[in-house]
């Protein structure tokens, strides 16, 4: 499978992202959640209740969120959905351990709520063990793309679902062209204002520039094996999230 440095898009060895991305999110961790709030004037919130509202997952659903980060998604599907359980993973320690600071004040409610370090892309979990997958702003800093959806669609049930949320290609040409600006300029800026350090959102801005579009990013699902591929962009498409099925 095709490994890619996450920056660029361009071919390169798999380690060479993995260590980036694990420097920059744990060094950042407990003040990621105030970047994100300020770098998207609050919008962010508003695209994860979109990715709520659009998930495909019941109440008897076992559900694992891949690249969970501090628990943002696996707690709001806990609180909308209420589904059995819901299993948040993610590569960078030091994030699932605001999570986990997160349930002990209270979130999540009464839902069954496990975490556990973990690669995307090599998932230590049995074929068929969840009913619903979903992921945010981490398929942009994998690599391995190909073998991380190749893991999630394994990790399925028959049938289960597939969200996943990240930023995306504005359609309208002068929205892209501003929000490519945005990117270069503002999103440093806020890095060096919350975090005391620009290099990390340095790399941000250009992972977004060099992901694939709506459409690509729904090609890859498609050439992973899903079915029933959807999108719905968010705010003009800045952010896009995409639905999924494992074929019955």
């Amino acid at each position: 499978m095709t490994s890619i440095d996450t920056q660029t898009g361009r071919c390169a060895p798999a380690e060479l992202s993995t260590k980036r991305v694990h420097a920059i999110f744990s060094s950042i961790a407990k003040r990621y959640e105030r970047f994100n709030a300020l770098s998207s004037f609050g919008a962010y919130k508003g695209w994860l209740e979109r990715m709520a509202a659009v998930a495909d997952i019941e109440s008897t659903d076992i559900v694992l969120d891949v690249a969970g980060g501090t628990g943002d998604v696996s707690f709001l599907m806990a609180e909308r959905k209420h589904p059995a359980m819901v299993v948040c993973t993610d590569l960078v320690p030091e994030m699932l351990e605001v999570a986990c600071g997160k349930q002990d004040r209270g979130r999540g409610g009464d839902v069954e709520m496990a975490f556990a370090v973990a690669d995307g892309q090599e998932l230590p979990f049995d074929d068929g063990s969840f009913d619903a997958v979903t992921m945010a702003y981490g398929l942009r800093n994998m690599p391995e793309r190909e073998r991380a959806l190749s893991e999630v669609m394994r990790v399925l049930t028959p049938g289960g679902s597939f969200t996943c949320l990240d930023f995306s290609t504005p359609g309208n040409p002068v929205l892209r062209q501003l929000y490519e600006v945005y990117l270069h300029s503002m999103i440093p800026f806020w890095g060096k204002v919350v975090c005391g350090d620009d290099s990390g959102f340095r790399y941000l801005a250009d992972s977004i520039q060099a992901f694939p579009d709506q459409r690509g990013v729904a090609a890859l699902l498609e050439e992973a094996g899903f079915e029933a591929v959807r999108w719905h962009d968010l705010t003009g498409g800045i952010a896009c999230v995409h639905t999924a099925v494992k074929p019955e």
